[in-house]
């Protein structure tokens, strides 16, 4: 008798969950998953959705389309409040970001940031970094020969592109000025990646930070031993790239253990790289079939081929690794937070 019992429970429990990746499944099937990007097309950022977006719908029960809708602005900040406040909280809408999000949303004190990044429903990200690194080129024709050159007191300035408030390019080209020396300025206002990457083409400014991924996959000329840039500094990475053995890592130069503190938060977000997140309050069974899809689309072999050909880097996180690093951030010491939350006030 009590193993007819046993047998009719699990036989019950079989059949609800099937009904609920039944009930998935009917919900998706026909429809289209609307993936928000914080950025306009061209950048890395870009090419990591449109990867995402031809593979994703695939693994997810019922096969919807998935389509990419730049929403660009403030350092990918307006799709971020977006993709919190606004967009339908029904398993049809994700989107991504820029990798400092997160941190701007822990350290608050600013009015134009309306999410709690612990409150997303997270799928993960498509790469923590493990084979990219987060570069300064500087153009070849700038002057600038090598790090040295623009750490060192009274030395040349090297000006920089940035787009707006949050963005990655700026708090780093600020956080190495403050940690390792660079003489730096920035010039903010550009629209977006592909904006500046022509603006270094143009002789605009002298140079920019982006990861390395970006500019295979963007500019591969920039790699190109006789390209128009090179590399002078990493960040990001506790050890040197192989493919840049003479470009210091910015560890190396901290001024201080203090600094070298600095660095390490800031490096922090860079194991969340191309975050892909939902809006809160999803249906629970809807969260599970995106963040399970998500990370099976990270073993697919046509996926894995195209990915190697752009040179994006593969290397991802789920999403409870994605929170887990979050919550990392906001029990960093209190006065390196409020350090970076007066370097975000300074923009």
């Amino acid at each position: 008798m009590f193993a007819r019992l046993a047998g009719l429970i699990v036989a019950l429990l079989v059949t609800a969950g099937q009904a609920r990746a039944d009930a998935v499944s009917d919900f998706y099937k026909g429809k289209s998953v609307q993936f928000v990007l914080g950025y306009g097309p061209g950048g890395g950022y870009d090419v990591y959705a449109r990867i995402v977006a031809r593979y994703l719908g695939k693994y997810i029960p019922g096969s919807p389309s998935v389509v990419v809708v730049n929403m660009p602005g403030a350092g990918s900040l307006r799709a971020t409040n977006f993709l919190y406040t606004t967009a339908p909280k029904d398993g049809l809408t994700i989107g991504a970001f820029a990798r400092d999000m997160p941190l701007m949303g822990i350290l608050g004190g600013n009015a134009n940031v309306q999410f709690d990044p612990r409150k997303f429903t997270w799928l993960g990200s498509a790469s923590s970094s493990a084979n990219d690194s987060y570069l300064l080129f500087v153009r070849k024709d700038s002057g600038a020969t090598s790090i040295a050159d623009v750490t060192k007191p009274g030395g040349p300035l090297v000006v920089l592109a940035g787009t707006a408030e949050g963005a990655t390019g700026n708090d780093v080209a600020l956080l190495m000025r403050d940690t390792i020396g660079l003489n730096v300025k920035v010039i903010n206002g550009y629209p977006d990646s592909g904006a500046i990457f022509l603006a270094v083409d143009r002789k605009e400014v002298d140079g920019r930070f982006v990861g390395l991924s970006a500019v295979s996959s963007s500019k591969p000329d920039w790699l190109k031993p006789d390209g128009p840039v090179r590399v002078l500094l990493q960040f990001g990475r506790s050890e040197r790239n192989k493919l840049f053995p003479d470009a210091p890592t910015a560890r190396e130069l901290a001024r201080d253990e203090r600094a070298r503190s600095l660095i390490g938060l800031a490096e922090l977000p860079y194991q969340l790289s191309r975050p892909v997140a939902a809006p809160p309050g999803l249906p629970p069974d809807r969260a599970k079939a995106l963040q399970d899809g998500f990370m099976a689309m990270q073993t697919d072999a046509d996926y894995l081929k195209e990915a190697e050909r752009l040179g994006l880097d593969v290397s991802p996180i789920d999403g409870v690794q994605a929170l887990a690093l979050i919550e990392k951030l906001a029990a960093s010491p209190k006065d390196l937070l409020d350090y970076m939350r007066n370097l975000h006030a300074e923009k």
